[in-house]
């Protein structure tokens, strides 16, 4: 199988509570199994900043689907969860990324098309270091900058643990 990092993220609702819907229906679907969870973290929103704050974590997981079926899943999901079209950087009910892949030869897959791995803005976000970093110590870009380096790089953008 092969092996992928998820962003999730939530602002509506239960944000805490949505997460954990989208974990159990990641970990119910064939062909995918949740390996290992960060905690979830709350976060000021980026971009379009008059909104309320964000709950986000990191799922690790196995999986038998490409990147292009894991990309139809997570987006299958969002939607099955009641995610509804928005505008950039807006709120939202649940957001699944897939932020890294390795085939199940262990070997990365690294893309600039659909969808883009490692997630293309990844690395300017600490409420997706901090969590990815609870599960991989050791990550690193393709260009060799290590998890620890780029969270060095992001210690001024707000993060709290939750629970």
């Amino acid at each position: 199988m092969s092996v992928a990092y998820l962003g999730l993220g939530s602002n509506i609702g239960e944000p805490a509570a949505n997460l954990e819907a989208a974990v159990a229906a990641l970990d119910v679907m064939a062909g995918i199994a949740v390996l290992r969870r960060s905690r979830w973290y709350g976060s000021k929103a980026v971009g379009y900043t008059e909104q309320p704050d964000f709950v986000n974590g990191v799922v690790e997981i196995a999986t038998d689907f490409t990147p292009s079926e894991l990309l139809a899943a997570v987006k299958g999901i969002e939607a099955g969860l009641g995610r509804t079209p928005s505008f950039r950087w807006g709120p939202r009910l649940i957001d699944l990324d897939i932020l890294d892949y390795s085939d199940a030869a262990g070997q990365r897959i690294v893309r600039g098309d659909r969808p883009i791995i490692p997630h293309p803005s990844m690395h300017e976000r600490r409420f997706v270091l901090e969590p990815l970093a609870e599960l991989a110590p050791t990550w690193q870009l393709p260009d060799g900058r290590s998890i620890a380096e780029l969270l060095a790089g992001v210690q001024e953008q707000e993060l709290w643990p939750l629970g």
